[in-house]
């Protein structure tokens, strides 16, 4: 049985689907479809898209929209994925050049059938915004690579501005959660983008309302300042389908708060803390935080 969502909760679901109207989603949505480009906001369900893309921003999703894992909690679709296309990291750039983007966030889906699980596809996207879309800001919200250093030292020799890896969770949810993937795994990936490259900005998020102790949230806000993570997300659980796990509880505005102060008293640089808030959320705006 379905937990019901609160009334304000349902209240800011709403609005966030509007956006500023429907002509303005309409323009950003006939952009990503001419040049045939997935986002994760569609193929994630984000609540957030109608806002977002009303603003003409959208977070990009690379590396097609089928994913090798089946995470429990997200609604990109599970499968074969088909062969990469050569041409998307050029059809990206002209797309964030036509919507005049500063900053642009960039993910995928993970590619556990690819022997660099996509990293040598990230470089030329990140190359390809370089060259037709300078000073744009990068920020790519990274798969695990299945661990390899080798695949994360590809991406970051590619110099993005912000390397995000979200750990999701609290690692005694993984299993269920996170069918896959591995916390220390998650972990090391911000971990050695520190050591490989020690100017860049790491970021992950986390997503509240899984089942999780507020000790345990303690222990990984902990772990991620021990790995030097500069910018955090935490955000509510919003379970896309019945398919997927349940929302075992709704967390209020005060509680989300608290977390941000105790965040920010720990010593990361950024914190964006609400029921709505994913990765990518105002992402512009909270990297100045960080400046």
């Amino acid at each position: 049985m379905s937990l019901p969502a609160p009334e304000w909760l349902i209240s800011e679901v709403r609005r966030a689907k509007r956006g500023r109207g429907a002509e303005m989603v309409a323009q950003t949505r006939d952009l990503l479809d001419r040049f045939h480009l997935p986002t994760v906001c569609d193929s994630a369900r984000c609540p957030n898209r109608g806002e977002c893309f009303s603003h003409h921003t959208a977070t990009f999703l690379i590396l097609g929209d089928v994913c090798t894992r089946g995470c429990a909690f997200c609604a990109v679709k599970k499968g074969k994925p088909l062969p990469l296309q050569a041409d998307e990291p050029q059809r990206l750039a002209r797309a964030v050049s036509q919507l005049g983007l500063r900053h642009v966030v960039i993910t995928s889906v993970t590619r556990d059938d690819l022997l660099d699980g996509g990293a040598a596809h990230y470089a030329k996207v990140v190359d390809a915004l370089r060259l037709h879309c300078p000073g744009v800001r990068v920020e790519l919200l990274v798969p695990d690579f299945g661990g390899s250093q080798e695949a994360l030292a590809t991406v970051l020799a590619a110099d993005p501005d912000i390397l995000a890896h979200n750990l999701e969770t609290v690692p005694r949810l993984y299993l269920e959660v996170r069918r896959g993937a591995g916390y220390g795994r998650s972990l090391k990936v911000l971990e050695q983008a520190k050591q490989l490259s020690p100017k860049i900005i790491t970021k992950s998020g986390l997503m509240l309302g899984l089942g999780e102790k507020s000790p345990e949230v303690e222990e990984v806000l902990q772990d991620l300042r021990l790995a030097d993570c500069d910018m955090l997300t935490l955000g509510q659980y919003l379970s896309p389908s019945l398919h997927h796990v349940p929302v075992a509880r709704y967390v209020n505005p005060e509680e989300f708060d608290g977390w941000r102060r105790h965040a920010l008293a720990l010593g990361f640089k950024s914190v964006a803390a609400g029921a709505l808030v994913r990765s990518s959320y105002k992402a512009p705006i909270y990297f100045q935080e960080v400046q």
